[in-house]
């Protein structure tokens, strides 16, 4: 054993006054300094490609605020050119590492199937964002209401694959653009005006005529209101109640305010008036 330890040794010095370990040296060094500096320009090529990205979505920008276009336009193309030069700019980063244009388009076609699986909702959400843009059912600024989901709120951005909307309890809803462009939406806002249509009930006893002239003063006074034939109607005749009905309209920015407003002057004219408002109740009959 140590006369096998002693050759080895012998031999390992042999070669290194041969300049073995010399010869790979010079034959490693040049491939890791290609890499290093491979490295080194792909870290300079992302930070002056985000640079230039920065100044083409700014102008891009720019140009469409002076042409009036939509504000959800200009967002949704603005997402579009950023992950379009994002992608030049990493297949120039690869192509310094050795991968071909070639090559690329074979790896690309080969997990075509499988992407296409795998992003098959993202793919829905980019065509429904393609869909909202040129049907127009909403725009940045307006109040909707998603019917499915009830979720509700004003469009604050139109993105490539999501919508987001601002609850009046300053929360943010982001909801996938295909449910938005497979499903019913309400748009509150897409008028400049809107009808204030509410349901008073009163009891069987009260009178009904005394309790219209009530409503349609109370209505008189809004001067809010649009200057419009106002509606008071015997609605319906309900189980426990008679259901008056009270229209006219309003600008569609004054909606809630004019509406917290009425609801509160007509229980309180409701009130002076000694005209009931009913609510659900149980009456039990015992028998002897």
């Amino acid at each position: 054993m140590i006369v096998l330890s002693q050759v080895l040794s012998d031999k390992m010095i042999t070669n290194l006054e041969d300049g073995v370990l010399k010869s790979w040296l010079e034959s490693v060094l040049p491939s890791v300094l290609s890499f290093f500096w491979s490295v080194v320009l792909a870290l300079l090529i992302a930070y002056i490609g985000g640079k230039i990205i920065k100044i083409l979505r700014k102008i891009m920008n720019k140009s469409m605020v002076r042409n009036h276009v939509e504000e959800g336009v200009r967002q949704f193309a603005d997402q579009v050119l950023k992950y379009f030069l994002w992608i030049l700019v990493i297949v120039l980063i690869l192509g310094l590492f050795g991968f071909t244009a070639s090559s690329l388009a074979a790896a690309v076609a080969s997990l075509g199937v499988t992407a296409g699986l795998a992003l098959q909702g993202s793919l829905s959400n980019f065509a429904g964002g393609v869909l909202i843009l040129l049907l127009h059912p909403f725009a940045v600024g307006d109040y909707i209401i998603e019917d499915t989901n009830k979720n509700e709120g004003t469009v604050t951005e139109i993105s490539i694959f999501y919508t987001k909307l601002h609850t009046i309890d300053n929360k943010i809803i982001v909801i996938p653009n295909g449910a938005l462009a497979n499903n019913s939406i309400t748009n509150a806002t897409k008028s400049d005006r809107r009808q204030m249509d509410l349901v008073i009930p009163i009891g069987y006893d009260a009178d009904i005529k005394k309790a219209k002239e009530i409503l349609a003063q109370i209505v008189e006074k809004e001067n809010r209101r649009l200057p419009e034939e106002v509606h008071v109607f015997v609605k319906e005749l309900n189980t426990s109640s008679v259901d008056l009905g009270l229209r006219f309209w309003v600008p569609t920015d004054d909606y809630w305010p004019v509406r917290w407003k009425m609801l509160e002057d007509i229980k309180e004219a409701f009130d002076a008036a000694g005209i009931t408002i009913p609510f659900q109740q149980v009456d039990v009959n015992l028998k002897k």
